[in-house]
């Protein structure tokens, strides 16, 4: 997802504003590093949204400058624009998943790194499954280089930019246990001679 930024001069600082989410606001001594704190401030606000459990605007097409939020991040979002659509809150995740609701919690939590199996699972509880697509970056930026570009489909309007589409299944599920329980399995150990 990237959301444009309107870069205006202050003084001696330049100050960050986002035309679709008009609550982040940021700045920094020079151009580069008030755009190097517009994703945090973005990502601060798409945090206190969830919490007070509003829309999160999607961003408006844009040629010029724009913050990329990462693709986990992302990930979280469509997660829980995915649960708003479906009139899921978290203790109805949490009673499908079931799981504790922290751990409900720290999936959604932008801020926690959570591990792509346990959006996955959430997915999968909404009827959903993850699907990631590698993209070549833009000309203008680092040429030749790859990304993890995250966005999940949420309409037939975003699928030609998105590139983590959300149909979770029942494989995933599966896959999901398997491996739990394999970890769970002891370790095989020769008799002693």
């Amino acid at each position: 997802m990237r959301y444009p930024v309107i870069l205006t001069k202050d003084g001696d600082a330049f100050v960050v504003t986002f035309p679709d989410v008009p609550e982040a606001i940021t700045y920094g001594d020079t151009r580069e590093e008030a755009l190097a704190r517009a994703g945090d401030a973005l990502m601060t606000i798409c945090d206190a949204f969830m919490k007070d459990r509003r829309d999160i605007p999607m961003p408006s097409e844009t040629a010029g400058p724009a913050v990329e939020i990462p693709a986990l991040e992302t990930t979280k979002i469509w997660l829980y624009r995915t649960m708003q659509r479906a009139n899921v809150g978290k203790a109805e995740l949490a009673r499908r998943l079931k799981w504790h609701l922290p751990q409900v919690d720290r999936v959604l939590n932008v801020r926690h790194g959570s591990q792509i199996d346990q959006i996955e699972a959430a997915f999968s509880a909404l009827g959903k499954r993850l699907q990631v697509t590698i993209i070549d970056n833009e000309p203008e930026a680092h040429a030749g280089a790859h990304r993890v570009h995250g966005a999940i489909m949420a309409n037939a309007k975003r699928a030609r930019t998105a590139s983590i589409s959300a149909t979770l299944g029942a494989r995933t599920t599966s896959r999901v246990t398997a491996k739990r329980a394999a970890k769970k399995r002891p370790l095989a150990t020769s008799p002693r001679r």
